[in-house]
């Protein structure tokens, strides 16, 4: 899979990038936990959506935020990592220009950074948010949600608390003309630790998921 190095906001972001042959495959970028607390773009969760999303069939991309691994930059309170984000996203379709779907996931603080590049970006027909720490952050700017996804959490997570998840997919439900799939696994903690009992079944929901969503065409 090739290192890629893309221009942010603040100076080189480091990314690794999956193409596929089809030049209208569906693209997809995933966003790593909280850079302060030793998230990368190896996060196991955030590489093991990668490939979920590439065996799919979609054209991949992940990277580091600024000031993570060769990022250059510093961390920035969420304000300059969604504009890591969008910098990310802007250099996959750049590279994709007949992509028919375009999809973002995230993985706790990526989670809460890939909402707000929800509410931005309206191409985005897709998300997947693995355990969003409702409890941390404010998602109250989803009003209205733009597109349809999938909340993804551990039973037993003891960092993002379930019962905040439960809170933001309630206020999300009430919402018309969005659909927001909720699935919990039982047992899992915030990282999904047990691979057999936690990220694989995680990783397994997540794969049914997107593969029913691009069977339909509504958003």
């Amino acid at each position: 899979m090739p290192e890629v190095i893309f221009a942010g906001p603040e100076g080189r972001l480091e990314g690794r990038y999956h193409p596929q042959k089809e030049r209208d495959a569906p693209i997809a970028i995933v966003l790593h936990p909280h850079p302060q607390f030793g998230g990368s773009m190896n996060n196991k969760v955030v590489y093991n959506l990668h490939y979920a999303f590439y065996r799919l069939g979609f054209t991949v991309l992940r990277f580091n935020f600024r000031g993570v691994g060769r990022s250059q930059g510093e961390y920035d309170q969420g304000i300059g990592e969604l504009s890591d984000a969008a910098s990310a996203l802007d250099y996959l379709q750049s590279m994709n220009q007949n992509a028919k779907h375009c999809w973002v996931a995230g993985f706790s603080f990526g989670a809460w950074i890939g909402m707000q590049l929800l509410m931005r970006r309206p191409e985005i027909t897709g998300f997947i948010s693995v355990a969003p720490p409702a409890n941390m952050y404010d998602f109250s700017f989803l009003a209205p949600c733009p597109s349809s996804g999938l909340i993804i959490n551990g039973s037993a997570d003891r960092v993002a608390q379930p019962k905040d998840t439960v809170n933001l997919v309630n206020k999300l439900h009430e919402q018309k003309g969005i659909k927001i799939t909720h699935e919990v696994i039982e047992g899992a903690d915030h990282f999904f630790k047990d691979e057999e009992s936690h990220m694989n079944p995680m990783i397994a929901s997540v794969s049914s998921y997107v593969k029913r969503r691009l069977t339909e065409v509504s958003r």
